[in-house]
């Protein structure tokens, strides 16, 4: 069974820093893309980053040069660190796995189960 359990986010003030991780289990983690997602009420899922088998990340434009996804293999652990946080980061963000970057960005077959950030004015 597949579980991506999501853990870090919180209330932070707008400017402060955050960091997301995701354990993920069921998987072969190595071997998996990963990315993170976010979401706010009555919009779409907004695909924030990825990063591939071999490290290669990818970033939406509106937190390029703010945020940093990286992943430790040994911890089956993919982690999102968000700076200079805006109140327009605020959402619930989600950890999803797939084979390929290509996946993950479009139609990842795993989920975690969301953890909320709110950034406060």
């Amino acid at each position: 069974q597949v579980q991506l359990v999501e853990s870090g986010g919180g209330l932070v003030q707008a400017g402060g820093s955050l960091r997301l991780s995701c354990l993920a289990s069921g998987i072969i983690f190595s071997r998996n893309a990963m990315g993170w997602y976010r979401q706010v009420p009555g919009k779409q899922r907004e695909l924030v980053a990825t990063i591939t088998i071999g490290g290669s990340t990818y970033y939406t434009d509106s937190v390029r040069g703010r945020t940093s996804i990286s992943r430790d293999n040994a911890k089956n652990t993919v982690y999102l660190q968000m700076n200079s946080l805006k109140p327009e980061d605020t959402a619930v963000y989600y950890c999803a796995a797939g084979l390929t970057h290509a996946v993950v960005a479009s139609s990842p077959p795993y989920w975690g189960q969301g953890t909320q950030v709110t950034v406060s004015s």
